[in-house]
């Protein structure tokens, strides 16, 4: 059996231990060893030279939905170590057909075009990211606002009894064949009128099945507090975990607070299974929503289906070319995208650094002036939160991209370099990783990464991605499945 073998590593492991030197050997697509190898005649041969290996990141948070499919080389995300993409994010997924020439719903335009939603279910769209088989590994929630757009004449209302079970019959059916949970995006004005008695109607399919509640969040503003209170009762409610989507404090009135929502998380997880997600930079990005057009938050312009060559302009200066107010000049611009520089960096330390955070991109990669957490979020960790400002420690900062999501998921098969699980690992320099994106030109890979290998297949060599995809479609297995595994 043909084995490739890094000679030497520092290896973190994904636990949060501190790194130790030792060879890791794999084959098939599985580690074999952990420990000292002898290589053989037909082994390929990595030495180290002191490098760090890790398991390969797990962006728990994106939306790559049709990025792996349509661009499954996936480059922004391999060159940065990732490995594994986590997508149907805050209530949007690819799941629901439209006819080319609809007019998408507010955020699935987020995702791509409408020609591309062309998936009747959950099992159509599995199926069509192991056909395209991207270069990532790919697990998959389903959107609230995506049902609501398959089974709702309108959006602007609470669903009905009937559209409700609609909704739970497509989640349930989802979930068994392999979608790891359901999120939600209630702040966006097309679920936004959702009741919180429809999405806990929804959260009864998630009951005793292992599968996960994910959200963005109702408010991130002066409403926080009760709209982490809604996403608890609601994981209550459907017996399942909850993962609250970029947690953040937005906007210069809630500008200090994350040592009290963070509290708050803390006495939640006293009581249920509580964790969040959060991007390594104080600047959020979504489409352009008037509401928070206000002059404390700068705003760049990110794309605009009417104006497109104010794209990657401040709407400052736009609205100054225009000789108009700031929200004048947004609602000429929409639709369009924005990036709002709305967070604090003692705000971010905070949220980044605590315990229950995972790191998750949130990139928008049909944007063509994408925020640069899309192609630098895992490095600007390691380089600039690690390295740079000592926020936190190298193993933690792993770990927060591994380990802890791997478990915090259900995953069993990845997320440690230990015997047996999957050969998802990245060979890189803790005293030269770094992100090279940047707001003006974000488009840039990192530095630093020499090595990325996705089921065992080499994808990144000497920072520069092979062409080859290794990457599959995880579907989660039932607590029955995992029960007879375990039993065999």
């Amino acid at each position: 059996m043909a084995r490739t073998i890094i000679i030497g590593a520092h290896v973190l492991d994904g636990s949060g231990a501190p790194a130790h030197q030792v060879d890791v050997a794999f084959a098939e697509g599985v580690i074999v060893t952990v420990g000292t190898v002898s290589p053989q005649p037909d082994d390929i041969v990595i030495e180290a030279h002191g490098l760090t290996l890790a398991p390969g990141f797990i962006d728990v948070h994106t939306h790559d939905d049709l990025a792996v499919i349509v661009a499954p080389e996936m480059t922004a995300k391999v060159t940065q170590g990732v490995t594994t993409v986590v997508v149907g994010n805050c209530g949007i997924s690819a799941t629901t057909p439209f006819p080319s020439q609809a007019e998408l719903p507010d955020p699935l335009v987020l995702l791509g075009p409408a020609a591309q939603f062309r998936y009747a279910d959950f099992t159509a769209y599995a199926n069509a990211v192991e056909t395209a088989r991207p270069a990532t590994n790919v697990i998959a929630l389903v959107g609230h606002t995506a049902m609501r757009a398959r089974h709702m004449d309108r959006l602007d209302r609470a669903a009905q009894q009937a559209e409700r079970e609609a909704m739970r019959s497509e989640l349930a059916a989802s979930l068994a064949a392999g979608a790891f949970g359901f999120s939600t995006g209630l702040a966006y004005a097309n679920a936004n009128a959702a009741s919180t008695e429809e999405v806990m109607a929804l959260a009864d399919a998630l009951r005793d099945s292992g599968a996960l509640y994910c959200t963005h969040l109702r408010s991130e503003g002066a409403a926080i507090d009760e709209a982490l209170d809604e996403a608890f009762a609601i994981a209550r409610h459907g017996n399942a975990p909850v993962i609250v989507s970029h947690l953040k404090c937005a906007g210069a009135a809630q500008y200090g607070r994350s040592a009290a929502i963070l509290a708050r998380m803390e006495a939640a997880a006293r009581q249920q299974s509580v964790a969040c997600d959060c991007y390594p930079y104080s600047a959020s990005s979504s489409t352009l929503d008037i509401k928070q057009v206000v002059p404390e938050t700068p705003i760049r312009i990110t794309w605009s289906d009417p104006e497109p060559t104010q794209a990657g302009r401040m709407l400052s200066e736009i609205a100054a070319d225009w000789a108009v107010d700031l929200k004048t000049a947004a609602s000429r611009l929409q639709p369009a995208g924005a990036v709002y520089h709305c967070m604090t960096e003692e705000d971010v330390d905070r949220i980044l650094s605590h315990p229950l955070t995972m790191i998750g991109s949130d990139g928008l990669p049909c944007d063509p002036q994408p925020h640069p957490r899309l192609w630098g979020s895992f490095a600007r960790v390691l380089g600039h939160y690690v390295r740079e400002r000592a926020v936190l420690p190298l193993s933690k900062a792993v770990r927060k991209m591994t380990g802890l999501t791997a478990d915090t998921l259900g995953l069993t098969d990845r997320g440690y370099v230990r015997e047996g699980l999957a050969a998802d690992l990245v060979l890189f320099d803790p005293a030269k990783i770094a992100d090279c994106a940047t707001y003006d030109d974000p488009q840039q890979t990192a530095a630093g990464i020499y090595g990325v290998w996705v089921n065992g297949v080499a994808t990144v060599k000497a920072g520069s991605p092979t062409g080859r995809r290794g990457g599959a479609m995880l579907r989660r297995q039932s607590h029955s499945q995992q029960t007879e595994e375990m039993i065999k």
